[in-house]
Order: C-alpha cells, then structure tokens, then sequence
C-alpha cells in the first residue's frame, strides 16, 4: 500500500494518540468523518495499522527493572523453534529478536527487581533445551523509548 500525506498525517496522530477524537482529526485534515473513516479501515485492512493499545509507565506499573538477555544456542531449527515456543509463553519476555552474529537471540525482559531478572535467567530462560550461553545487560537508565514509527509518503 502506498500512503499519501493524508495517510500519514492520520498515522503520526494516532501513533502519538490512539483515541485521538475522529472528528477533530477528520477537521485538521480538511476531511469530513467518513472519508478519514474509510481511509483508516484500509490502512487496518492492508495490516498497516496492526492493533490499537495502551502504554503503561512501566516503573509505575511495578516493573522497573530491564534487562537485555542474549542467548546463543545449540544449532538445529528444532531447537530455534522450541526456544520461540518457550519464550512466547513468559509472559516477563517484553521482545524477542533472532539476531545475527555472536548470540542467536536478544530478548527484553522485565522484572520488580533484579532478583526477578536473576530468576527468570536462572529458572525459566537457562533451563529451555539447547541453550548454550547466556549474557544478561541491566539497563540503567532509559534514554529514548518510543512507539511512533517514521512513516513517510509513499511506504506502507
């Protein structure tokens, strides 16, 4: 699909606001309702628009603690397959990428504490079939975190 300026003015919105009021958005566009309506619904249609959600301050949500987990693996594609299996199913797993280079996965994990990123390692991650290393980094600080991609005329 390739997006015109119209479609990605209604993104940047509703990435930055999500329950941005339809008909002040459908204004600012010079749009009446129906029109920006149907637009949204091909942008959704076509999965440019995956889903909808709410962002939590994770600090204040009782996780403030990160850590970034790297995993390497004993090689098969069984063993990749297991290990997605098991980290889909924890629910602490924030995000997980198969990664080229030294370690085969990095996984974002959040915890309370640091005991909690330590059990979650120790208990759940190390005991998966096939891993082999493990390289745990505790972020200190969050510098940028966003949610809003660059989309630009033309993508899609």
């Amino acid at each position: 699909m390739k997006l015109d300026k119209t479609d990605v003015t209604i993104l940047q919105a509703l990435q930055r606001d999500a329950h941005a009021k339809a008909s002040e958005l459908a204004e600012s566009l010079a749009l009446s309702p129906s029109p920006m309506y149907r637009r949204i619904r091909v942008m959704e249609e076509a999965g440019v628009i995956k889903q909808y959600v709410t962002l939590l301050d994770q600090e204040k949500a009782g996780f403030p603690i990160s850590a970034y987990v790297s995993v390497s693996l004993e090689k098969s594609a069984d063993r990749l397959a297991a290990f997605e299996r098991e980290i889909l199913a924890c629910e602490q797993v924030m995000e997980c990428y198969l990664m080229t280079g030294a370690y085969d996965y990095v996984v974002r994990v959040v915890a309370s504490d640091i005991p909690g990123i330590e059990r979650f390692v120790m208990t759940r991650l190390a005991t998966i079939d096939g891993v082999r290393d493990v390289s745990t980094s505790i972020t200190l600080r969050c510098v940028q975190y966003k949610t809003e991609l660059p989309v630009r005329i033309g993508e899609g």
